[in-house]
């Protein structure tokens, strides 16, 4: 008496039975699930119908073989085993043999637990096999039809919804009230209950002894004693009173969600001996059937059934019969006849050929047409999730109405006395539940998920339900992704700018467009306008597709839409607030809020900053912090606000508090990367109170909320950083912090009522004080660590382990700096006079100390370019120190101390290790040319000071000099002038001043001291190199133009020089031709002064022009030092006078040699340009030999004097050969005049009016 082929056995073809058929398999287990089968198709009645049936659960043992009745067998009389336990049967015996309880009103929703799964995706149709035929057989039969229908996403669940039980219940309690007066007025008023006849009770009786008898297996029966069969009758009736239904209390509630025995009396149990995938045509049903099936021998499957021979079948029994084994699969029927309880006769029917039955031939297409317009018709107006729609037909009646309970109901005082309100909130919860908890979950049901959830909480009462609105809120909370990627949301899901769940209560309802004017209720009676949608007659539904719907249901729900990070977090914290209220709720009023501890005092806003947010008020706060972490696991939590450990309201409170302080961490990450870092740190102040509350309440802290609390703290200290570099907009953080929604209000006061909230108050402070501010970032990056550290999450978190040691590294380098750059202001406010103050040093320690645990971090972690970056800070402090210690310059015998000297060497030494850290340039090159050039400065200092102020008193000349030079061939190492970067002109202008200065420094050497003549001579061609290469650089610049010059006239000194120790003429004149080619080079030194100077000028005249008031020559960007560039002009037309005269002099005394043949050879040979000065005259060409017609000039006159004199003396032919060298010369001179530039002339000529007014 099982199922034919087991729970999901293979469906076979129904209509054609198959005797040597192997015995079917056992019966799963409860619960037990299979995938079903491709099923067969049918063909009955020469349409074709397609049918297919899965066994999803059997609750029935083994099938067994039916036992054939004799004939004349009186089935009035009762069996030995009528009603009684058998071996055979086992505990579903009852149900089987048909002598169980009427199907309970929420059938559907047993099932529907049980198959969670299949609940608003697989399955259209949930019910009763009764339910199913009873629907199908509308257009056959005058009965009336009230049925109660739910969907839940696509689904529809079915259920027998008894008016005259319901009515019974409300005379007794008066809680049905509103709908027995909705009935009387609109449907029947007359209405009364109508007892059922005592032939019903007759037929009902006869066919359970029938089905007993089946199974006793002689053949022949067995009469109970008569006073047992008293007692039989007796439990008959009382099993008849028993079957009346019982309908749950309006208000009623099980214990838990899960199945139990309050469940299971609400009538919320899956009753049905087997719940069968039944498949037909194209919709899909759900079950529950508890028809009796035998097999075994010549029958694998068949179904008995009992009909009076004095009745033939009609076209209702027929369906019923054939709906049945459509159902169950079974491929026989099995129909004994009896006239009045006396067995006549056994016949056996084929499933296939019940269509066809004399006086019950029916159409399966009309059937199946039937089938698809019910259930277009409910799916097109049974539209909104949670809500309960009657479906009635009055007795006798041609039209079919749907009415929308809920809205009915809502229209009474309490819109809570729908019974079906509970179980369609747990129904929808549960789905919900199942879809959140699978694994391989797409985001597109996120929106089904989130409508199930809302209309769950929608049917609900708050104060009678908050273990399930909590829960519910908390799993809306938990669809959105607080950690997924900023872009914009497509591609999984579809956008849809509502963001309420589909057809909510609020949307409207799409008038109807079928053209065959299907379910329309324009023509309604005026007095029944509360029907959603009207079947005019039961004829149309042999239609086919007269009810074809338009009106699909979705199968996945729109989900909200959320531009932004801050829109998406507000509605988890709005799921999570409505969750803590539900919570809160159901605790004892009494200990709403714990009392104030008078020994505490309470914290006031203007309390002072020195005794709350000081360095030594935070380590003890931190201590105390890092004490409780530790001690942690030892120490015993309990709840304030009077929580049960373990209770629904603990564990609720605790998700939704982590909840919260997840949602608040995003918000407070999404504001520091919009730079509001007032607000940021506002959020992340709240996460991290949701976080102590979190820690006051659990008893057993999870390594994932550890690692999110040291992620916290990470941000906080992000935060408190970002605060203290930007101090300009300190006002505005301010008023960020303090703005608070009343959302996070009512957040916090239901923190309040388990924690003071106060642990992490030492981190989200807002102070400023800008020191204070960097000291709690490095506490939190601090603590962070130290998380890490005490929860073992260093091996299985490395990359957070590694961020918050960066972060330490680099809170500490600010630090560092902040410290260093104190020092150096209280270094520049005291005079030079004085000694290094104590405070100085004190802040040096505090900065080498932070720098060098920052290196200490970044190398724990090998990041080599951070520990360079922190070693060049070491040097820069070094250097600071060195600076700091410079003696008092008093009468001008300032020294390079042995201090500045110890300080900048290991300054050096910092460098040289970071460039070892480093290793190559290829690693970071922009912190690798940021380590050379500062090691470069560092040599390039150290080498100047020695320079400029020699320790002559602790050193030798000499060995000053040694230093010197290499410090400032070290300088030059470093110095990369070939690599084009933005710092390329810096280190060609270094370059060039090392070479300046190690020319000036030989050159003085030269000059001061007498030594070694090879010694000498190596000074004279490094002198020479030096100011090579100086100038080289300087033109490369081109933007120094008073530098160049200064080299080139100190390269004009130093060819003076060399011609003062020179004795031949010959030799000096050399040394003169290249001091002038190095005067004649200095031309683009004064164009470029020129061309500054005209623009400068030319600016000034525009701005008079628009009377705009001109900016000062000191402050412009281009302007010049004219003091500089006067004084160098005169020391340049000095000079170049004095090269001038000095030639001349060395022309004028020049030995006169006498020989005639010399003199001839040389006369023949004597230019066109000589013989016409000796012919024209040499007065004349001296003249214009001379530099400057000007005969005011002084210069020029004594040119003229001294030119004039030899020329008197030429009396001689031998006397020619003076006067054609000084031709000669003058040509030389000529020649320099002309590629001289016009300001050089006009200075050297006494012109320089016209330059002076310009500077």
């Amino acid at each position: 008496m099982g199922d034919p082929r087991g729970a999901g056995a293979e469906s076979g073809l129904a209509g054609k039975s198959d005797p040597g058929a192997p015995a079917p398999g056992s019966a799963s287990l409860k619960g037990e699930r299979e995938e079903p089968n491709q099923g067969s198709v049918l063909f009955l009645g020469g349409n074709e119908v397609k049918s297919s049936a899965v066994v999803k659960y059997s609750s029935a043992p083994p099938q067994a073989a039916f036992a054939r009745l004799q004939e004349k067998t009186d089935l009035k009389l009762p069996p030995a085993n009528w009603l009684r336990e058998s071996a055979k049967l086992g505990p579903a015996g009852a149900t089987i043999l048909g002598n169980s309880k009427k199907g309970k009103p929420f059938s559907s929703f047993g099932m529907a637990y049980d198959f969670i799964d299949s609940i608003g995706n697989d399955v259209d149709v949930v019910s009763d096999s009764e339910n199913i035929k009873k629907l199908l057989k509308i257009p056959y039969s005058k009965s009336h039809v009230s049925m109660a229908v739910h969907r839940i996403g696509r689904t529809l669940l079915l259920d027998d919804l008894d008016i005259q039980e319901l009515f019974m219940r409300s005379s007794q309690t008066g809680d049905w009230t509103w709908l027995k007066e909705f009935y009387q007025r609109l449907i029947d008023q007359k209405w009364q209950r109508k007892k059922k006849s005592k032939e019903h009770w007759y037929q009902k009786a006869i066919l359970s002894k029938f089905l007993y008898y089946s199974i006793n297996g002689d053949g022949a029966a067995q009469p109970v004693p008569p006073e047992e069969q008293h007692q039989e009758e007796t439990t008959e009736d009382q099993t008849a009173e028993a079957g009346r239904v019982s309908w749950p209390a309006p208000f009623e509630m099980p214990s838990s969600l899960s199945e139990d025995a309050s469940a299971s009396n609400q009538g919320l149990k899956n009753d049905f001996v087997r719940n069968i995938l039944w498949t037909f045509e194209d919709i899909h049903m759900l079950v529950g059937s508890n028809m009796p099936i035998f097999g075994g021998g010549r029958y694998p499957a068949v179904s008995l059934r009992l009909r009076d021979n004095n009745k033939p079948i009609n076209v209702l029994t027929g369906i019923d019969y054939w709906l049945d084994n459509l159902i169950c699969n079974v491929p026989e029927l099995v129909m004994c006849f009896h006239v009045n309880g006396i067995v006549q006769k056994y016949e056996m029917i084929k499933t296939e050929d019940i269509p066809n039955l004399e006086n019950s031939n029916f159409s399966t297409k009309v059937i199946k047409d039937i089938a698809q317009n019910i259930l277009s018709f409910l799916k097109a107006n049974c539209t909104k999730e949670g809500h309960t729609y009657w479906l009635f037909k009055a007795s006798g009646s041609d039209i079919v109405k749907l009415y929308d309970l809920t809205t009915l109901c809502e229209e009474t005082e309490d819109k809570y006395q729908n019974p079906f309100t509970m179980p369609v909130a747990i129904l929808l919860y549960k789905v919900a539940c199942n879809m959140m908890l699978k694994k391989n979950q797409n985001r597109k049901h996120y929106g089904t998920i989130r409508t199930l959830l809302l209309n769950c909480v929608k049917l609900l009462d708050k104060g009678r339900h908050p273990q399930i609105i909590a829960s519910a809120n908390y799993m809306l909370s938990e669809l959105f992704q607080l950690d997924e990627p900023k872009k914009e949301e497509g591609g999984e899901f579809p956008l849809n700018g509502n963001s309420d769940e589909s057809y909510s209560e609020e949307e409207e309802e799409m008038p109807d467009s079928d053209e065959n004017g299907s379910y329309s209720t324009s023509s309604d009676p005026p007095d029944d306008n509360k029907a959603v949608a009207v079947i005019k007659s039961v004829g149309e539904l042999s239609v086919p597709e007269k009810y074809k719907s338009t009106h699909q249901i979705r199968p996945s729900c729109a989900f909200p839409v959320c531009h932004d990070t801050e829109e998406r977090c507000r509605l988890v914290l709005n799921y999570v607030l409505e969750g803590l209220k539900s919570v809160d709720s159901s605790i004892k009023k009494e200990s709403d809020l714990p009392a104030a501890d008078p020994s505490t005092p309470i914290p006031l806003k203007y309390e002072d900053e020195s005794t709350s947010v000081g360095p030594e008020c935070l380590e003890k706060q931190m201590a105390l912090f890092l004490d409780k972490m530790g001690s942690f696991r030892e120490v015993k939590h309990s709840s304030q606000s009077g929580m049960i450990p373990g209770s629904w309201q603990y564990k609720m409170k605790l998700q939704l508090i982590l909840k919260s302080s997840k949602a608040y961490y995003v918000l407070s990450d999404a504001a520091v990367s919009l730079q509001k870092y007032g607000r940021a740190l506002r959020y992340i102040k709240l996460a991290l109170q949701c976080h102590d509350t979190y820690c006051c309440l659990c008893t057993n802290m999870l390594s994932e909320v550890l690692l999110f609390l040291c992620q916290s703290l990470t941000l906080c200290g992000d935060i408190q950083l970002m605060l203290a570099q930007n101090a300009n907009n300190r006002a505005a953080y301010l008023e960020e912090y303090n703005y608070q929604t009343k959302e996070d209000q009512e957040i916090l006061h239901s923190l309040h009522r388990e924690s003071s909230c106060q642990v992490f108050s030492w981190a989200t402070d807002l102070s400023t004080d800008l020191e204070c501010q960097l000291s709690i970032s490095c506490k939190c990056y601090e603590a962070a660590n130290e998380i890490l550290l005490l929860s073992n999450l260093k091996g299985q978190n490395p990359e957070q382990y590694t961020q918050v040691l960066k972060r330490m590294g680099n809170i500490r380098n600010e630090i560092g700096v902040f410290y260093m750059n104190q020092a150096a202001a209280l270094q520049s406010e005291r005079g030079e006079n004085k000694t290094v103050s104590a405070a100085e040093q004190q802040l040096w320690k505090k900065s080498f100390s932070c720098f060098e645990k920052g290196i200490q971090n970044f190398e724990s972690i090998d990041d080599a370019t951070n520990a360079a970056l922190l070693l060049c800070n070491m040097g820069r402090l070094m250097r600071i120190c060195a600076h700091a210690h410079c003696a008092a310059a008093v009468d001008f015998k300032r020294e390079f101390s042995h201090e500045e000297a110890l300080y900048y060497n290991k300054a050096v030494d910092y460098y040289l290790k970071a460039l070892r850290s480093l290793g190559e340039r290829e690693v970071h090159p922009a912190v690798w040319d940021s380590v050379n050039w500062e090691l470069s400065t560092t040599y390039f200092t150290m080498a100047t000071l020695l320079q400029d102020y020699a320790p002559l008193s602790r050193k030798a000349q000499e060995q000053i000099e040694k230093e010197v030079s290499e410090s400032m061939m070290k300088s030059l190492k470093y110095c990369d002038v070939d690599t084009v970067s933005a710092r390329q002109p810096l280190c060609q202008y270094r370059a060039a001043t090392v070479h300046h200065r190690l020319a000036s420094m030989y050159h003085s050497c030269l000059r001061n001291q007498v030594g070694d003549e090879h010694q000498r001579k190596q000074h004279r061609v490094l002198v020479d190199l030096h100011y090579s290469k100086a100038v080289k650089f300087f033109h490369l610049l081109k933007d120094v133009p008073c530098e160049l010059l200064r080299v080139q006239l100190e390269r004009v000194a130093f060819a003076e020089f060399q011609m003062a120790s020179q004795n031949s003429s010959a030799g000096k004149l050399k040394t003169l031709s290249g001091a002038l080619d190095i005067m004649i080079k200095t031309q683009s030194v004064f164009q470029l002064i020129r061309k500054e100077l005209v623009a400068e000028f030319e600016q000034r005249l525009e701005d008079n022009k628009s009377n705009v008031e001109s900016v000062p020559a000191e402050d412009s960007s281009t302007s010049l030092n004219k003091e500089e560039i006067v004084k160098l002009l005169g020391i340049f037309e000095s000079r170049l006078s004095f090269l001038l005269l000095q030639s001349i002099k060395l022309l004028t005394s020049t030995k006169r040699k006498v020989g005639n043949m010399r003199i001839k050879r040389r006369r023949q040979s004597l230019p066109s340009n000589g013989l016409l000065v000796m012919e024209e005259g040499r007065q004349r060409l001296i003249w214009q030999c001379a530099i400057c017609p000007s005969e005011q000039d002084s210069t020029a006159i004594l040119y003229r004097h001294h030119d004039q004199e030899p020329a008197r003396e030429i009396v001689h032919d031998s006397e020619l050969v003076e006067v054609q060298q000084k031709i000669k010369w003058r040509e030389k001179c000529k020649v320099y005049r002309e590629g001289f530039p016009a300001t050089c002339l006009n200075i050297l000529t006494g012109h320089t009016v016209g330059l002076c007014r310009l500077i």
